[in-house]
């Protein structure tokens, strides 16, 4: 686990500045540090940067960048090839001087070209600069888990695993983007391709970037959509078949997880995923296994109890830290600087907290990531199956709405709640989508109209139809693949557990894993009701049901006391008319009323009748990103 950064350019970029590029990133890599730069025909300077965070072959053999033995091809890399051993016995005639997977990357590249990445199963972001070809490649593994930025511009390339170097590259110009802000404020990420800023982009999951004589092209070597309809077409109709071969398979990721040459725990919230993940972790180990919690002395959030009693059943070397208000909100104002740009989902605090936990004791922590998207296990999924089935009723509705005569009454306005969102979700593109009351409207109302020439990106992704796919919680959940698992959850465990040098492996996202989900019939995973069921079921042969089965409760921080209490008098200074106008991002006149009523009523306006805290925590964590990065600047 590492950060990189580095850039090819005829601009003169000096060893000194790549070097302070590189140094934003320590607390990703504070173990060693690599900086060079090499000629490249036209003009061209290749800079290569990392930050290492040593976790296999903990030598200076595993010193990066690193190179091929004739020289040709130059590497840094940030994350882990679990299966550089079954490559390396592939790749026997190459002269290996290191046991580290990153000169597996090369000399799995020498043999098999940029096709090596087929064969690559981890999580990785990867640049590669080939001085036969004149190629340099950006490549990110297949579900996003390693995070990867690049600027373009002028025939220039920098990229960074954070935005911070880019930030810091000589010759950058910051804009914001204003086209992503709408999405933002009602998201509260920004998924990838895009950035905060202008002609600064993310790379997209499972995409190669090739750089050659000043252009650029992409492709994809793993695509979500693509990869499951190849897998459908081999459905596994037995579920008892189903559940053998995704519980070897799962036990086999753990396995390869739980390779490393530093201290090695596991997340443990005590629910299905993390706890099945620990379990197979324990059966896989000699000793007991580090395993740790976050509690809350609140009960309605707190989980603490149940993990503990997993622990206690599992053997597991147990540690939890119970948190209140005060130890939660002492981390929002390191927020802007770990994540970069702005990112409001409120459970990073607590991601951060026991991320800070388990540093005291490993270096490499395991996590349940990934199965709620690939098992059906979000709340959401039961909502969205009900909305399929009054689909055709909700279109009545909505024409009779607006018919002449009943529209100017606005009858839609005074149906129920969930009855005006069944009738409203008529947008094609975005079926599985629904929801959220006024909040889409009023994130496009904060940020106004935009100058000539930008055009505001649609607050819901408008991807669907290509999915192709007639089962709504099914399209959910590949939307889900596509945008919140890579562009949200993942970011959160990375840029949390990288602010403490923790390197976190979430063995569900196992490439071998998530393919053979997909051969899964959607029957075994939402089964009479009972969500993520086939990995419920593998759970409880390692556990008893009754120290599992309870209603999801996760990370719970309370924002409306935040924003109307401790956090009040700076959200009215960042709300305020005349800093708005000067700072010239947001619509001034509406944004200013709209917080200054959630802060007095709790709701966003006039008969809005919600409470508006979560949009007024995402603007709350642009401004003070905007602060951190730009109002100093």
């Amino acid at each position: 686990m590492c950060g990189i950064c580095g850039y090819i350019s005829k601009k003169n970029i000096t060893m000194q500045q790549l070097q302070e590029m590189n140094d934003t990133m320590y607390h990703r890599g504070p173990d060693d540090s690599g900086v060079e730069i090499y000629p490249m025909p036209g003009g061209y300077e290749v800079g290569f940067a990392q930050r290492r965070l040593s976790i296999l072959d903990l030598s200076m053999l595993g010193h990066q960048p690193m190179h091929s033995q004739d020289k040709r091809v130059s590497v840094v890399y940030n994350g882990e090839i679990y299966n550089f051993r079954e490559l390396r016995e592939e790749l026997a005639d190459y002269p290996f001087r290191s046991d580290c997977d990153t000169e597996v990357i090369i000399a799995a590249y020498l043999k098999w070209g940029i096709a090596c990445l087929e064969r690559f199963n981890g999580m990785f972001a990867i640049a590669l600069y080939d001085r036969q070809t004149q190629d340099v490649y950006l490549v990110r593994d297949r579900i996003g888990k390693k995070p990867l930025y690049y600027w373009y511009e002028e025939g220039s390339l920098v990229f960074a695993s954070e935005l911070k170097p880019i930030m810091h590259c000589p010759g950058f110009g910051g804009r914001i983007d204003r086209s992503v802000l709408s999405r933002y404020l009602f998201q509260q990420y920004i998924n990838a391709p895009e950035s905060i800023y202008e002609n600064v982009y993310k790379l997209e999951p499972g995409m190669v970037l090739k750089f050659h004589e000043g252009q650029i092209t992409t492709w994809k070597y793993w695509d979500v959509k693509e990869v499951y309809w190849q897998a459908v077409k081999e459905p596994v109709e037995s579920y008892d078949e189903a559940k053998t071969q995704l519980k070897d398979l799962l036990r086999k990721a753990v396995a390869l997880r739980m390779i490393a040459d530093v201290p090695l725990g596991a997340f443990l919230s005590g629910g299905y995923d993390s706890s099945l993940v620990t379990a197979i972790a324990q059966e896989h180990s000699e000793r007991p296994v580090k395993t740790f919690s976050i509690g809350f002395h609140e009960e309605k959030y707190n989980e603490a109890k149940y993990a503990k009693a997993v622990a206690e059943y599992l053997g597991t070397e147990h540690t939890e830290l119970y948190i209140g208000e005060e130890d939660m909100f002492g981390l929002v104002e390191s927020i802007a600087k770990y994540y970069d740009e702005p990112f409001a989902d409120s459970s990073q605090i607590a991601t951060m907290m026991v991320s800070q936990l388990a540093r005291e004791y490993v270096t490499v922590a395991l996590s349940g990531d990934g199965g709620d998207e690939f098992f059906c296990g979000y709340n959401i999924y039961e909502n969205v199956a009900q909305a399929q089935k009054l689909d055709v009723l909700g279109g009545m509705v909505h024409g009779l709405c607006n018919l002449p005569g009943v529209k100017q009454i606005h009858l839609e306005d005074k149906l129920p709640f969930r009855v005006r969102v069944i009738a409203g979700n008529r947008e094609r593109e975005s079926k599985t989508q629904f929801g959220a009351g006024n909040y889409p409207v009023m994130a496009r109302a904060m940020v106004g109209e935009l100058p000539e020439g930008i055009h505001a990106l649609p607050v819901h992704y408008l991807i669907e139809s290509g999915y192709q796919v007639k089962n709504w919680q099914v399209r959910r959940m590949l939307v889900d693949m596509d945008t919140y698992l890579p562009g949200d959850i993942l970011c959160k465990v990375d840029r949390a557990s990288m602010k403490y040098s923790l390197e976190s492996r979430c063995p569900i996202l196992d490439k071998d894993v998530m393919e053979y989900s997909y051969r899964i019939p959607h029957r075994y995973k939402y089964a009479g009701g009972d969500k993520k069921h086939i990995l419920k079921d593998i759970a409880c042969d390692y556990i008893p049901k009754n120290l599992l089965d309870r209603p999801k409760v996760g990370f719970g921080v309370p924002l409306d006391k935040w924003l109307r209490g401790p956090l009040r008098e700076k959200l009215l200074d960042y709300s305020s008319y005349e800093f708005l106008k000067e700072q010239s991002i947001f619509d001034a006149a509406y944004v200013s009323k709209m917080v200054k009523s959630y802060i007095e009523t709790g709701d966003g306006g006039p008969a809005t009748g919600a409470n508006y805290s979560k949009l007024s925590w995402s603007f709350f964590v642009f401004q003070q990103w905007y602060e951190t990065f730009h109002q100093n600047a």
